[in-house]
């Protein structure tokens, strides 16, 4: 089965199903601070999963693009990815688990569909704890569905509760669905068993509770299904494919790099390593770059990691003899593969190029060099420890390349610590992280911890700050088109209780003059305590009645709308105050570059 195959059944099996077919979402999350990347289908739909209307109905389903990067250093092996599709479906207070089993073994079994026998599926549910009871419904559906009794397993609530994704947010049970790939390596094995017999393929997730900053739990108002099935996956055990780099996605890209290195994937295992490093980052970056919000490289949040994933990609291809300038002509096999599916890359393509062939030319001037100093630091230590074994025999030889040692090797020569830490790890040594981090906060920039907690974090709550600051995003948006140009569009926004930050093209820095002006023209509406207007309306009369689209490509038949007096015109999911008096004054704290072309404000209201 192709991608194109898998993505058409499954959208396809839910629209007959009474689905609507939504578009997916930015890779950056409109509303939520915590985290750099949409990491789930249901990323953008949590609002309507805690009660809000979505204007699609209550029975959605769609393809995602989502990057998840906790685990970047594992990529290189048969299922690590930090780009993937997550194929989804949604109940928003509609049907529940009565339907969703069915319907989920009707997909997995049947002729016109996956047509897995039911004999090779095994299923987990919820085995209950102090909080909550087993999942006997769930193990009694899947039963009268088809699967057998010996195939379902009641696991505890670290294998069968899911969410929320981050410290508080909607969250439940789940039931999870698997593939039996071979026979199993004792009588207790089970699905959590590490021997290979089981691989998941789709998990169905029943949300009954919104977790609070407590811990505790409270009932929502309404009862979600959430579901989710990793297209790489699925791909991989339908063809019977060891790993997800053999699926058709990747085939054109491995063409392309054994062309350009006169090497064969799968040829021995450092080799095949290489290869996997390549194609996953540098697909990553090409929808990272090709997003309608306009990520490109950077030391800050999202750009940190598209440069992180930019320069292993390099490191990696240089193992393999890959000719500098060459990751733009993967990506474009990329693009090819998914012009029909994410036209933004098609439309983005020339940018893409540039910022690939920049950002590998940036780091291939310093690469050789920082190469050569990463092996001094190697080296010194070597001999340090040659020489004080002769002193003392007893002695303990160090493994590690102190903090401002790396912190050089980031500052002078570009290597993200990652990178060197890594690095390190290949030659049996270790980098004094924490060491590191004290040098970077020396030398006053911007700590990577700041991204790390957004990592260890989830998703943002809709409290009175924080609607508040996205209301202001939407002021600020029109002020800059005022001030500016028609043509000065939103390329990012991240929000905080405490502060917004706002991302927007504009190739020169912002006079003092135009940031007090941008300020005076947002406190003038603020002060006009003008109502905040929603009203839904097809895509076609939005774009005809002026309002501001900054993806257009990717809204829904229907969509919300923001009206503030003859100020703002926006098309918008997120939360809003009832009127501009509620915001406070508003005041803009900095303006900088973070990025070729693009400008960061932040600012607060007071």
């Amino acid at each position: 089965m192709k991608a194109k195959e898998l993505r058409e059944l499954y959208l396809g099996f839910f629209k007959d199903r009474g689905h609507k077919v939504i578009p997916s979402a930015s890779l950056i999350p409109e509303n939520d601070p915590t985290v750099l990347f949409t990491t789930a289908g249901m990323h953008p739909l949590v609002p309507y999963l805690l009660g809000e209307k979505h204007p699609a109905g209550n029975r959605l389903t769609d393809v995602q693009k989502c990057v998840r990067t906790g685990d970047i250093d594992d990529v290189g092996d048969e299922r690590h990815c930090t780009f993937f599709e997550m194929l989804g479906n949604w109940s928003l207070g509609d049907y529940f688990k009565e339907e969703m089993i069915p319907w989920s073994y009707e997909f997995l079994t049947g002729a016109n569909y996956l047509n897995i026998p039911a004999d090779q599926i095994a299923v987990t549910v919820f085995g209950g704890d102090d909080v909550l009871p087993r999942d006997d419904e769930a193990a009694t559906l899947w039963e009268k569905a088809g699967i057998k009794k010996e195939n379902i397993y009641f696991m505890p609530r670290e294998n069968n509760w899911w969410g929320p994704a981050g410290l508080t947010g909607p969250c439940g049970t789940d039931t999870e669905m698997f593939i039996i790939r071979k026979p199993k390596c004792s009588p207790t094995c089970n699905p959590d068993c590490n021997c290979g017999a089981f691989l998941e393929i789709w998990n169905d997730v029943f949300m009954r509770f919104n977790k609070q900053q407590d811990g505790s739990y409270v009932e929502l108002t309404q009862k979600n299904v959430d579901t989710g099935m990793g297209l790489e996956r699925a791909l991989c055990v339908l063809n019977g494919k060891s790993s997800v780099y053999e699926t058709d996605l990747f085939e054109n890209a491995i063409k392309v790099i054994s062309e350009l290195t006169s090497k064969t994937y799968g040829e021995n295992e450092e080799v095949t390593k290489s290869f996997r490093v390549l194609l996953d980052h540098t697909r990553t970056a090409t929808f990272m770059l090709g997003d309608e919000k306009g990520i490109v490289p950077s030391n800050t949040d999202q750009g940190y990691i598209l440069r992180r994933i930019i320069r292993r990609a390099v490191r990696y291809g240089r193992k393999i003899n890959l000719p500098e300038g060459s990751l733009a002509k993967i990506s474009e096999a990329f693009i090819n593969e998914y012009a029909d599916v994410y036209p933004e890359l098609k439309t983005n393509a020339a940018k893409i190029a540039d910022e690939l062939q920049k950002e590998e030319a940036k780091f291939n001037k310093t690469l050789q060099q920082g190469l050569k100093e990463f092996e001094k630091c190697i080296n010194g230590i070597e001999r340090k420890n040659t020489f004080m074994a002769q002193k003392d025999p007893a002695y303990t030889p160090e493994k590690k390349i102190n903090g401002k040692q790396a912190f050089h090797l980031y500052d002078t020569y570009g290597f993200p610590v990652e990178i060197t830490d890594e690095m390190a790890k290949e030659r049996g040594f270790e980098v004094d992280l924490d060491g590191y981090k004290a040098a970077f906060e020396e030398h006053q920039s911007k700590s990577k911890a700041g991204s790390e907690q957004k990592f260890a974090c989830g998703l943002a709550d809709n409290k009175e700050a924080t609607t508040a600051l996205h209301t202001a995003t939407h002021l600020l948006h029109a002020a800059l088109k005022k001030v500016y140009s028609p043509e000065v569009n939103q390329k990012g926004s991240n929000i905080t209780e405490e502060r917004l930050r706002f991302d927007f093209n504009l190739p020169q820095p912002m006079t003092k003059e135009e940031i007090q002006k941008v300020e005076d023209m947002v406190n003038e509406v603020i002060k006009a305590d003008i109502p905040v207007v929603m009203k839904e309306v097809s895509l076609e009369e939005a774009k005809a009645g002026g309002f501001t689209g900054l993806f257009e490509n990717k809204y829904s038949e229907v969509v919300k709308t923001y009206t503030i007096g003859e100020f703002s015109k926006e098309i918008c999911g997120g939360p809003h105050v009832e009127s501009t008096g509620k915001l406070g004054h508003f005041k803009i704290q900095k303006e900088q570059s973070c990025g070729s072309g693009i400008r960061r404000i932040k600012a607060v209201l007071e």
